[in-house]
């Protein structure tokens, strides 16, 4: 059965205030179930857990997969500086106190993973468990991106493109968006995105000020690195699962390991025939291994 067939019916749709900052919010499973909150990332929204979503609530659990800020129906705040970590980590501490929970547990991606790391360095107490999918700890990332691994820099080149307001959005945008589609969606198991998949994801960029919104979560990336700087070393309290796939296109493999010596309780697993994407290209594994997590740190 197809993802957005397994979808009909089960979701729930709501607009929720996280703090000033609305949210658009899917949710799904038992209202009783223990929460987990899938953080999507770029250039994705909510329905980059579309084989997640289904699986996970049948399993039992509340599924809480939000919008994140500047993405698809949530609010897009013009000023870059309203991108940086402390701030998109904020609206997800609000959101879990606006639903009534006291702790969840985190799934991210890509930058939704990014998201996932602030919030289980600085914002612990909230979190039952946290998984990771194919973004390092953005300590590791940024001195990566200093001069650690030549083979980072050169595969995040297509961020110097992203930086150019107005310019990165015109051509991102040509061709009824074919830059995206294949310079991030393709870079993915042949199949891995069907043509009607394709054209939601059309239908959440074509929403006023959203490729703008989407492309500043880059933008104010190296505002977020100063507001860090006076940080000390992190060390994640949080049981942690990493989940990778080794083909990433955009990451080199070794930050995960990197990753887990910041961790005080993780387990990393290597997809080897996946990619960045790797909760589409193996959507069942993924599963299993998000669900198994939950239900060792307290899930129904």
């Amino acid at each position: 059965m197809a993802a957005n067939e397994q979808l009909d019916g089960q979701i729930e749709k709501s607009y929720i205030d996280c703090g000033g900052i609305t949210l658009h919010v899917i949710t799904a499973g038992p209202a009783d179930g223990d929460p987990v909150l899938l953080l999507h990332g770029f250039p994705e929204f909510w329905y980059g857990w579309r084989h997640q979503i289904a699986p996970l609530a049948a399993a039992g659990l509340r599924v809480i997969a939000p919008d994140q800020r500047g993405y698809n129906l949530s609010d897009k705040p013009a000023e870059i500086a309203a991108y940086t970590l402390d701030l998109l980590a904020r609206d997800i501490v609000n959101l879990i106190a606006a639903l009534g929970y006291e702790r969840v547990h985190i799934v991210g991606h890509d930058w939704g993973a990014a998201v996932a790391w602030e919030l289980a360095e600085m914002h612990a107490p909230q979190l039952k468990s946290l998984s990771i999918l194919n973004v390092p700890h953005t300590r590791v990332t940024e001195q990566a991106l200093r001069g650690g691994s030549f083979a980072q820099i050169r595969k995040s080149r297509y961020m110097l493109l992203l930086q150019l307001r107005g310019i990165a959005e015109r051509r991102l945008q040509s061709n009824d968006f074919a830059p995206l589609i294949n310079g991030f969606l393709r870079k993915s198991a042949p199949g891995t995105f069907r043509d009607d998949e394709i054209a939601m994801y059309r239908e959440a960029w074509s929403q006023p000020g959203a490729l703008t919104g989407m492309l500043s979560w880059y933008r104010a990336a190296s505002i977020g690195a100063r507001k860090r700087g006076d940080r000390p070393e992190p060390r994640i309290t949080v049981p942690t699962q990493i989940l990778w796939g080794a083909q990433d296109a955009f990451v080199e493999k070794h930050l995960a390991e990197e990753s887990v010596a910041l961790c005080e309780d993780a387990k990393l697993t290597f997809f080897p025939d996946a990619g960045h994407f790797v909760q589409h290209e193996q959507p069942a594994a993924i599963n299993q291994h998000v669900i198994d997590h939950l239900r060792a740190h307290g899930g129904n």
